[in-house]
């Protein structure tokens, strides 16, 4: 796969979501609106976990309202950050996480969200995915974030073959070009749900109907 197949991927799934009224993911639109500002793409993406995009959009932007930045959100009770989430999933447990970061950010980080993997995921409750994508969205800094569109469209394209999203990210970098990996996540998240569906996806929208190793294993109309 060359940097010509990426690109033929990326133009032609991005045609095909541009077809459909569906909004961007909540934590981009998030990002594009604080001018990629890490901490909250950061807040953002831990309230998405298991979270409706429509749900965490709410959530983020009435958090950041009364936390704009770290030292705010520190300064809140976890009541009050409940209250603001509430009804993203897990709004309790995201709650106490949240000024659990926030903790740590100020403790060990002199307040600024860090920009590495390794140091992201020391944050509690922070994982691949959450790391990932704040690099992406609130740094600009390359790399892949594989949520479940992401490793299940990679894997129904036959592109890689692997059990979890963790190992998904490795094989996805050993195959993909580096200029693709921020706008991997947005294009499948978004491809994913209008197109490459869970159940039922829309294969005769897709522009790689004919190529799809899994056309006729899942199931289609």
């Amino acid at each position: 796969m060359d940097e010509k197949y990426w690109d033929r991927i990326f133009e032609e799934f991005s045609a095909e979501v541009g077809r459909s009224p569906k909004r961007l993911p909540s934590v981009s639109i998030v990002a594009s609106q604080v001018h990629s500002d890490p901490y909250a793409v950061l807040v953002s993406t831990i309230l998405s976990l298991r979270t409706k995009d429509e749900v965490t959009l709410a959530a983020s932007k009435r958090l950041l309202e009364i936390a704009p930045d770290i030292r705010s959100l520190d300064a809140l009770d976890e009541e009050t950050i409940q209250s603001a989430i509430y009804p993203a999933g897990f709004y309790k447990r995201k709650a106490g996480q949240l000024k659990a970061v926030a903790r740590a950010i100020i403790e060990r980080f002199d307040r600024q969200v860090p920009s590495c993997a390794e140091d992201l995921m020391s944050l509690p409750g922070v994982g691949i995915k959450t790391a990932n994508l704040t690099l992406n969205l609130g740094f600009g800094i390359p790399a892949i974030c594989v949520d479940c569109h992401v490793h299940q469209i990679a894997n129904r394209m036959g592109w890689i073959s692997t059990k979890t999203p963790e190992e998904s990210v490795k094989a996805l970098e050993a195959i993909m070009p580096e200029r693709f990996w921020i706008g991997l996540n947005e294009l499948l998240v978004s491809y994913g749900q209008t197109v490459c569906l869970s159940v039922s996806p829309l294969c005769s929208r897709c522009p790689e109907n004919g190529s799809c190793p899994k056309v006729g294993v899942v199931r289609h109309r």
